[in-house]
This record gives structure tokens, C-alpha cells and sequence, in this order.
């Protein structure tokens, strides 16, 4: 197995500079029994609320944090609202991916004056703490990307949020940062969503699988991997190709019934501990025959981990020409087939793990098979 490597010149200058991932907003039908979940199962933090209480009306928000990473939880309040609509038609899932810029303003002006649909027009919130900027456009399904520009701010999240203390703060499981974020697009479609982040948002596409490339005996898909000009921020992209059956990517659209995000993949640097940790918590996760790590060395090289805890939890290692990864990705955590999560270690690879692709997708094909929707 191989991957085409792209080193694609930029057509322009950084137009839309980006410092990271703001915070991932997921729309859910129980924001309160959701932001438990992730508290006990992943070891997230309670950080701020908004709802009633702080005049929001119409829904609550639960935000969570752990290291770098911020997770928004809402739910609608009446069934009439149109989250309540997102809900359910999609199930729990992400709806908003919040970029951090220096000026959100700009960044509406740099997309949408290259083609991208207005979201939200940028608008100035405050609060005794200061103002938050924040503008957004519209992605692939019903997803969108929101700019937030927060150096003027000093409360705990934005406007209308205030801070939230909880007698039930599980222990950390050592996640630092959103690694990445994947998204699942129809038939055909990638090389659209590839032209929209090129051209709308000015990122390169570094990396490309085809079908050959990620296929089993049963299925395959194919994906292409985007990233800004700093490297801050990846999404890769996935859609469907030919196979004898159902690839894991036709399940997800026709459970999530539509395009959205398949998955984020959270960074560690301790993936062992994490893994274990969130195993003793009941996260579940994808597993691959023992005999995977036959060879594992023959394979990426020499790697500093003892393979028995490797094998052990199931984690797989792929390597680069700038070093080696290790990854492992969760069972769906709703009970649709759609939404889950990576965790990924990396030790000098830049890379997406293309070595463990038919590993993982027979893993995916086993549980898709369980479900009868292979």
C-alpha cells in the first residue's frame, strides 16, 4: 500500500491565516446527559454554560475542555426549533467547526468573495469581559465553519456563557488537541469539497488515497487530505467508490442521511495510558486480528513502545519518511453508525496512516456486518 504525496504550490498568499481549532460544536437531543458522557468516558472537563439561566432562551449549551480541545454540546429546547430538525434527521452530531483567526471579519470577506455560502454574517458580541467577532460559512451537508476572533475577550468562553463548576470532575485521559477532523461527502463529491478548500479558504491538498490504495475484498473509498497554510488545521475527505458491498462511507451517509463529519482525531502523547484509561471508562474501540503485529516491525521500522500493550489494546503504528504514528479508532459512539473518534500519537510522522488502512477497514467491515449493512 502506498499514498500519493502532493506537493501542490499555493496559488496565492496566506488570505486566510488560521490559528487552530477554536472549539467543535455538536448538536445533540440530550446536551446534559451527552456532556456526562464525555466527562466519564473521555475525562473532559465541565468549562462554561448558556441557557435559560444566562438568557438564552431557546436552547442549552454544555462546554467541555480538555487540553487544547473544546467541545460544545446543544440542545433545543421545543421540537420546532430547527436543531430539533437537525437532530432529527441526522441523530447526535457535529454541526460546527470554529477555526480561531485574528480577524473574523476578513475571513468572511476572503471566502465568501471566492464563492463559499454566507452562514452566519459577521457580527460583534460582548459582555463585561470584552467582545467576540464571529462570522461563518456554510461546508458540505449542513456543517459549517465558524471564524472567531476572541483577543479582545477574557471570559470563559463568549457572551451569553458563564463559567461552570461541577462537583463531578473526572481525571483527564491525557488528550492535548484536535489532531484532525474527517469528513464524509457523497458520490463524486470529494473533488468539489477539494476545490472549495483550495480555492474558498486557500488550503493545499497534501496527500491522496484513491480506491486501490483503500479497498478491501468487499469495499473502498476514496480520500484526499486538505490543510491550511501552517499546517494548524487538516480535514481530510472521504467519499464512497465501487466495491462488491457497502463501503463504511455509504453506511455513514445513509445513517447520518447526508454529508457531515465521520470522525475527530484526538492527539496524545502517552497513547497507551490514554487508550487503557479510556478503555476502563467503557469506551469501546475497533479491534484487529493479533496477527497484525507479526510483522509490525518488519514493516514501520523500529518504534520505542513494547508491542505486548500494543497488542494488547489494539493500537496500530504506521510510519513515514519523518517517523512513525500510533493510532486507534473507537467503535461509533451513537447509536447510529456514525460518529467516532481517533486517538493518535505521533512521534515524527506527518502522515494519516495509510499502512493500517486495510487493517482498519476490515475491522469497520466486521462491525458494519454485525449491523447487517454490509
Amino acid at each position: 500500500m502506498e499514498t500519493l504525496t502532493i506537493n501542490k504550490p499555493s496559488k496565492t498568499t496566506d488570505f486566510l491565516p488560521l490559528n487552530g481549532t477554536d472549539h467543535v460544536e455538536f448538536y445533540v437531543g440530550n446536551a446534559k446527559q451527552a456532556a456526562h458522557y464525555y466527562k466519564s468516558a473521555f475525562g473532559f472537563q465541565s468549562l462554561a454554560y448558556a441557557g435559560p439561566q444566562t438568557g438564552v432562551r431557546d436552547r442549552v449549551s454544555y462546554v467541555l475542555q480538555q487540553g487544547k480541545i473544546r467541545l460544545v454540546l446543544t440542545t433545543p429546547l421545543k421540537s420546532d426549533h430547527p436543531i430539533a430538525e437537525h437532530i432529527k434527521k441526522h441523530g447526535d452530531g457535529v454541526k460546527v467547526l470554529a477555526l480561531s483567526v485574528d480577524d473574523a471579519y476578513d475571513a468572511f470577506k476572503q471566502t465568501t468573495s471566492r464563492g463559499a455560502l454566507p452562514y452566519q454574517k459577521p457580527q460583534t458580541i460582548t459582555d463585561e469581559h470584552g467582545e467576540v467577532r464571529i462570522s461563518g460559512i456554510k461546508l458540505y451537508g449542513e456543517t459549517v465553519h465558524l471564524f472567531v476572533e476572541r483577543k479582545n475577550y477574557n471570559g470563559v468562553f463568549l457572551p451569553s456563557y458563564e463559567k461552570m463548576d461541577s462537583h463531578y470532575n473526572p481525571k483527564a485521559t491525557g488528550l492535548l488537541h484536535i489532531d484532525h477532523c474527517v469528513g464524509n461527502v457523497g458520490w463524486h463529491k470529494m473533488n468539489e469539497w477539494v476545490n472549495f478548500y483550495e480555492d474558498v479558504m486557500g488550503f493545499r491538498n497534501i496527500l491522496t488515497f484513491d480506491d486501490k490504495m483503500i479497498s478491501t475484498e468487499y469495499s473502498a473509498l476514496m480520500s484526499k487530505v486538505m490543510s491550511n497554510g501552517n499546517g494548524y488545521v487538516k480535514f481530510p475527505i472521504n467519499e464512497p467508490a465501487e466495491g462488491k458491498k457497502k463501503s463504511q462511507i455509504e453506511e455513514y451517509l445513509e445513517f447520518y442521511e447526508g454529508e457531515g463529519v465521520q470522525h475527530l482525531a484526538l492527539a496524545t502523547d502517552h497513547i497507551v495510558e490514554t487508550v487503557t484509561n479510556l478503555q476502563s471508562r467503557g469506551v469501546e474501540f475497533l479491534t484487529v486480528p493479533t496477527t497484525y503485529y507479526d510483522d509490525l516491525i518488519d514493516r514501520v521500522g523500529h518504534i520505542d513502545e513494547d508491542l505486548e500493550p500494543l497488542k494488547r489494546l489494539g493500537i496500530l503504528v504506521d510510519s513515514d519518511n519523518e517517523g512513525y504514528l500510533l493510532q486507534i479508532f473507537t467503535k461509533p459512539v451513537e447509536d447510529r453508525p456514525t460518529l467516532f473518534f481517533e486517538i493518535i500519537q505521533r512521534k515524527g510522522a506527518k502522515s494519516f496512516g495509510a499502512g493500517n488502512f486495510k487493517a482498519l477497514f476490515e475491522a469497520i467491515e466486521r462491525e458494519q456486518d454485525l449491523r447487517g449493512n454490509l
